[in-house]
């Protein structure tokens, strides 16, 4: 590995009036993990840039933000990874740095699972886009819509008439679809998630359970409000960041995080009157529910 590159660094002197925020991730065989986390976090920091990176021997799953100067500085060095050089992440702006920290991460998985044999970079499951998406549900056409969220994302938003087995993090999937009635196995079924990483696995996952006709959408939910905004769709989208919620134009939403629980509400959740800032909301009012999960590895 070589000696991490020398990038100038920044002052950051005041929040900028916007605020770029990438996603990206990509199943591509990478080594060196140890040298790539020091020479990416070292850049990362240098440029004043807030986020998290996450490497593994199956590919990489990053969420950044700052300025698209100091963006454009570090994503010359990601495109120097192998199989980087077309990296074209999604974007969003908001008008506040949404990450608190800068966070490099190696990790056995991009996006945790727990199901080996799944190789999405090898045997990926067909990807459906987004202005096909909306085309099919225009026309009416008997598709399945799959949720592969987490219920606390899917009470946010989700596809008007989606079916949302009952998950509390990822790892949850297989159980979730051994429940499902069978006939789906014959029927086309589009599935979906915030940024499309988790359908890269459970679609695979769900072609080896002999299901016929699997879609992932691609890009997810946020390259769908993007492309074609909110069509078919009701809510907000859940995202894993200090914006907690965007809109289908992208904009952060004023859902918040319960204090006490770190459960997502919406606006007509913090008017309930169980909702007392920094103490209860009406998930916790009677108890804490169920945690959230580990959202460094549940995020997209």
């Amino acid at each position: 590995m070589p000696s991490p590159e020398v990038i100038p660094a920044v002052t950051v002197s005041a929040m900028p009036a916007t605020i770029i925020n990438l996603s990206y991730y990509k199943f591509t065989p990478l080594d060196g993990l140890e040298g790539r986390r020091e020479q990416l976090l070292a850049a990362c920091r240098a440029q004043g840039l807030k986020g998290t990176i996450l490497l593994a021997p199956e590919g990489i799953n990053f969420f950044l933000a700052g300025t698209r100067e100091q963006l454009e500085v570090v994503l010359s060095l990601l495109r120097g990874l192998p199989g980087l050089a077309d990296l074209a992440p999604k974007e969003s702006p908001s008008s506040a740095q949404p990450f608190k920290r800068m966070l490099v991460k190696v990790k056995k998985e991009i996006i945790a699972f727990g199901v080996t044999g799944v190789d999405p970079a090898r045997r990926p499951s067909p990807k459906l886009p987004a202005t096909e998406l909306k085309r099919w549900l225009d026309e009416g056409r008997p598709v399945v819509l799959l949720d592969t969220r987490n219920e606390y994302e899917v009470r946010m938003g989700t596809f008007r008439g989606a079916l949302a087995p009952p998950i509390w993090n990822f790892r949850d999937f297989p159980r979730a679809v051994a429940d499902l009635p069978p006939e789906l196995k014959e029927r086309p079924v589009v599935m979906f998630c915030t940024g499309g990483i988790r359908c890269e696995k459970a679609g695979p996952y769900m072609e080896s359970l002999g299901y016929k006709d699997i879609h992932q959408l691609d890009g997810g939910i946020l390259k769908y409000f993007e492309e074609v905004g909110g069509a078919h769709y009701d809510g907000e989208c859940f995202v894993f960041d200090e914006r907690v919620g965007v809109d289908p134009a992208l904009r952060p939403t004023r859902s918040v995080v319960c204090f006490n629980c770190q459960m997502p509400l919406t606006i007509a959740e913090q008017r309930d009157v169980r909702y007392v800032y920094e103490k209860s909301c009406p998930h916790c009012i009677d108890g804490k529910p169920k945690g959230r999960g580990n959202t460094a590895t549940e995020a997209g």
